[in-house]
């Protein structure tokens, strides 16, 4: 009987701690950076269907708060490796500071604009949304200009 209890009361402190660390694994993620990518397949894709697609992403899902980067544009036609995923017509990119900001954005009233007005064009949408680890690129040598074309600047005018 005292094996038992003493088993139950290891599984269940167990239990709390996996529970715990979850959680607090869940808290640190939401307040990471977190990457929105759409991309959207259009019924008419047409150079201007795409370019109006784009200008309404600028007009409705820029300048949101929280953002830290926007982005949109069509897909690239020359990039035409095995590897390239060619199964959409214009890219959104977002980064938003946090998942708050994200969630903030997603029932924004421009955001939901955007979508009532461009739903009608839209074959397909795939969503990919992601936590970002950033580096600072500290250490990183980039690449200089030859010496015969860098410009020589002399602060005393000689």
């Amino acid at each position: 009987m005292n094996r038992q209890v003493l088993y139950l009361v290891g599984v269940a402190f167990a239990l709390c701690l996996l529970t715990s660390v979850s959680q607090s694994s869940i808290a640190a993620e939401t307040d990471k950076m977190l990457s929105h990518d759409v991309y959207f397949s259009l019924t008419d894709n047409s150079p201007q269907a795409k370019d109006k697609l784009v200008a309404a992403c600028k007009k409705y899902l820029s300048g949101h708060p929280g953002t830290i980067w926007f982005a949109a544009g069509p897909l690239g036609e020359e990039f035409q490796r095995d590897v390239n995923d060619r199964d959409f017509d214009v890219a959104l990119h977002l980064v938003f500071k946090n998942k708050a900001a994200h969630d903030q954005y997603a029932e924004a009233e421009r955001h939901l604009k955007f979508i009532e007005e461009n739903k009608g064009n839209w074959k397909k949408v795939r969503v990919f949304d992601s936590y970002l680890e950033v580096s600072s690129h500290e250490g990183m040598v980039m690449e200089e200009k030859p010496a015969a074309k860098r410009k020589k600047t002399n602060p005393a005018g000689n």
